[in-house]
């Protein structure tokens, strides 16, 4: 929430408040300074950077250095380049009416020295909130010089100016962000005209519109975001733009499944129903996790476009969802997630992996299937059940016979459940409660584990699973 702005209106008052203008460096490394010496953190609700991207970010904050952020997607590149407004003053005075928000103490547009010149301390003032001095452009091939830069205004020339008169120039979205932070996300995707008008701009600070050779002094942090395959790549990249970048900011996914979990939980939204408590076993949120540590280590898939952090997300609400579903159907008031509900995970993967030429003759499912059981059997093998499951087994060679399935109610799996030697037990043990519907999860989860450790067999039909030992 901001704050009002400050009061003085006029030159004269702004200087008698004792106003001192500094660079939008000095104002951003002296910033980070106090949250340093305060060790507030510079990115609120950014995990897993705090020993490798962060130090990064800070290094070439505090060197004001121009940054770009390569990382795939899904890696918190965006959130992190906005979070850096947090850095800035809450309010800044300019010039009213300045295009290029001026100060009023060092204007740099013939408009604004000329305003001052006139008025002198009697100029009016404005204030502009930090949010406000924040501009993003998404590169794409059809952005013009014109976009970043500016052009000659033909509405103006209508009006009577004249070609040469610098009035007539309509700065673009980097004369603009004067006194803030500019954001171009793809870089690569910029034409190379493009591109050395961007570098002509953060070298020389030189603006070249139509025969119009304006000197502006910009003070305008740029920061940049790529994939780095896109942005190593030969001729992508002018060469004197990525040495402007002075600082290569490389990001990453998570490291470990616990960090990753503790994105979702600060991300996830869940459905909300009435009479219906959600409960996520620590099991089921594992294997979500571990399926997409899978598929960021599979050969099958394409790991130059990343496997983002936002599928893990968008498969543990689908997960929720489903078993929130079967809730419902059945009037239940709980909804605990089972393995039978990450079939569900086709809609919420699909399009978020992409296969590897290798795996050109493998479909999106048969790739799912592979990662759900690869993700299920690590989480079992964690969980170190194997050994206390050995009466559960031999229940199963004396020819028990268990089907299951996303659409039963959990009550359907207590039935005959006592008669299976050692198996409530361990399902108690599992869920941590002898609620039908965390027992029916527990359930679902050891004849899963069973089967993948080659106990028990497992066939399919009809979106049923029947475990048992041929």
């Amino acid at each position: 929430m901001r704050s009002s702005p400050p009061a003085p209106r006029t030159l004269a008052e702004l200087r008698a408040s004792g106003y001192q203008p500094r660079t939008l460096r000095e104002e951003l490394r002296e910033n980070l300074l106090v949250h340093l010496r305060e060790r507030r953190p510079l990115f609120k609700g950014i995990q897993g950077y705090e020993n490798t991207v962060v130090p990064a970010v800070e290094n070439a904050l505090l060197c004001g250095h121009d940054m770009i952020f390569l990382g795939e997607r899904g890696q918190a590149k965006s959130r992190m380049i906005r979070a850096l407004t947090g850095l800035l003053d809450e309010w800044i005075p300019y010039v009213a009416g300045s295009e290029v928000r001026d100060d009023p103490e060092t204007p740099i547009s013939i408009q604004a020295r000329e305003v001052v010149a006139q008025y002198g301390e009697k100029t009016e003032i404005q204030w502009l909130h930090r949010s406000d001095r924040y501009s993003e452009k998404l590169a794409t091939p059809d952005v013009s010089i014109a976009d970043l830069i500016g052009d000659v205004d033909p509405i103006k020339v209508a009006e009577g100016r004249h070609l040469s008169d610098e009035y007539t120039i309509h700065f673009g979205m980097l004369p603009r962000s004067h006194r803030g932070l500019f954001c171009i996300n793809e870089l690569p995707d910029l034409t190379e005209k493009v591109q050395v008008g961007l570098f002509n701009v953060m070298e020389e600070r030189d603006v070249q519109i139509k025969g119009h050779n304006v000197r502006l002094p910009l003070d305008v942090l740029v920061v940049a975001s790529a994939n780095p395959e896109d942005y190593t790549s030969r001729g992508r990249i002018i060469t004197p733009l990525k040495d402007r970048y002075a600082a290569q900011i490389r990001t990453h996914y998570p490291s470990e499944r616990a960090t990753e979990l503790s994105i979702v939980e600060s991300e996830v939204e869940l459905p909300q129903v009435e009479g219906i408590h959600v409960r996520v076993p620590d099991y089921m949120s594992e294997i979500v996790g571990e399926v997409t540590f899978q598929a960021r280590n599979s050969p099958d898939v394409c790991q130059a476009s990343g496997v983002s952090v936002r599928m893990t997300i968008a498969n543990y609400e689908t997960m929720v969802a489903n078993s929130v579903r079967r809730a419902l159907r059945h009037r239940e008031g709980e909804a605990v997630p089972r393995v039978s509900d990450l079939e569900a995970l086709a809609s919420s993967t699909t399009g978020k992996v992409e296969l590897e030429y290798a795996g050109a003759e493998m479909s999106d499912e048969e790739l799912l299937q592979g990662l759900l059981r690869r993700a299920s059997h690590r989480v079992f093998e964690e969980r170190s059940l194997g050994e206390t499951l050995t009466s559960v087994v031999e229940a199963f060679d004396s020819g028990w016979q268990v089907e299951i399935g996303a659409d039963l109610a959990a009550v359907d799996y207590l039935e005959g459940l006592d008669e299976i030697a050692g198996l409530r037990e361990a399902a108690v043990a599992l869920s941590g409660s002898d609620s039908p519907a965390g027992l029916a999860s527990a359930i679902e989860f050891i004849l899963e584990g069973l089967h993948l450790a080659n106990h028990l067999n497992k066939n399919m039909r009809e979106g049923r699973a029947r475990y048992q030992v041929d």
